[in-house]
């Protein structure tokens, strides 16, 4: 698939929308302008690869719906070389609204075929995760650790401590909370024991597994 003047119409006006949804970042919504969401799909989906809407991506993932795409990347306040560590690479979407915002991108996928599909479009596409691994994203990545900003992508029935630990004094945690449907949580470091929460809301992500062995 290429990218056309046809697809960028319909990135604006995907933009568009989000803004008229409450998206204020102008930045976010600029990186949602930029980055070719249809190419992240499977070609049957190119015609509703602008919808505000989730899709299957394989592995019993899915493609998360731009609003919290540019939802959880509003709450993270990204500013360019801002150290991101990202818990669900998924199709690469996300990680890629990130790179285009200038962060420096660290992300971990537990699904191996997705892993594997995901390492090879970055490729192809030139963009450039710092570090892409296979693990658990439970656990984080103490060894790359501190973190600006974490982004989970996928619903956890609870706060992995790991996470909380690897963030930066004044660093910001986006995480959906809960089993069923979510609540949207941030929390922001605000010394070494102290942390403030606040809540936005219900979403619906795919669970977030915990690697047991």
């Amino acid at each position: 698939m290429r990218d056309t003047l046809k697809h960028k119409g319909m990135r604006n006006k995907l933009a568009n929308l989000l803004e008229a949804k409450g998206i204020q970042d102008q930045n976010v919504l600029g990186a949602i302008r930029q980055v070719p969401r249809h190419l992240f799909l499977d070609s049957s989906f190119e015609a509703h690869a602008y919808q505000d809407k989730a899709f299957p991506i394989g592995a019993d993932q899915t493609i998360s719906q731009p609003y919290t795409v540019a939802f959880q990347t509003e709450l993270l306040k990204v500013s360019p070389n801002d150290k991101i560590l990202e818990i669900g690479t998924g199709s690469g979407y996300q990680t890629s609204v990130l790179l285009t915002l200038k962060a420096r991108v660290y992300t971990i996928e537990r699904q191996l075929e997705l892993f594997k599909t995901t390492k090879r479009f970055f490729d192809r596409m030139g963009f450039r995760p710092k570090k892409q691994i296979f693990g658990d994203g439970y656990k984080g990545m103490p060894e790359e650790a501190p973190f600006k900003g974490i982004i989970v992508t996928a619903g956890a029935p609870e706060v992995p401590k790991a996470l909380l630990s690897q963030l930066a004094i004044g660093g910001r945690l986006v995480i959906p909370v809960g089993i069923e449907d979510q609540i949207m949580t941030l929390f922001v470091r605000k010394s070494e024991k102290e942390f403030e929460k606040t809540t936005y809301g219900n979403f619906r992500f795919v669970p977030l597994l915990e690697d047991k062995n």
